[in-house]
């Protein structure tokens, strides 16, 4: 099946379902992100009030996993918005290929920020 360059709706009162599922993972997607952003700023908030013995680069890192979590958590969004997108077009297209650099993007990003915690919790002891 030829895919269309300009996609007509046609009934897409069929496809109800599969668009409300994809707004649902979207939304799911957005919440994600913005709990990110807030583990950056807790983690940076704590670091910074909890009275734990100054180092200036454990400072330093604190603020870049902060930093980094902003990062992660807008690069989230962005993408789930291209992502929806994406899917929605797909959805009215009545074709599917499965979202693989968002995935392993996401994950990667997750790994680091995971480590960068973990490397934290060792510098403060």
């Amino acid at each position: 099946m030829a895919r269309r360059s300009n996609p007509e709706p046609k009934n897409q009162l069929l496809y109800t379902q599969q668009h409300l599922a994809n707004e649902r993972t979207y939304l799911a997607w957005i919440r994600t992100g913005i709990s990110i952003v807030g583990v950056g700023f807790l983690a940076t908030s704590l670091h910074f009030t909890m009275g734990v013995i100054r180092n200036q680069f454990v400072d330093i890192f604190t603020i870049a996993l902060g930093i980094f979590a902003c990062i992660f958590g807008l690069t989230i969004i962005f993408s789930a918005t291209q992502n929806y997108k994406k899917k929605r077009l797909q959805i009215i297209n009545e074709t599917f290929y499965p979202s693989n650099m968002h995935i392993t993007l996401i994950s990667s990003m997750l790994a680091v920020m995971i480590i960068m915690v973990i490397i934290y919790f060792f510098m403060i002891m």
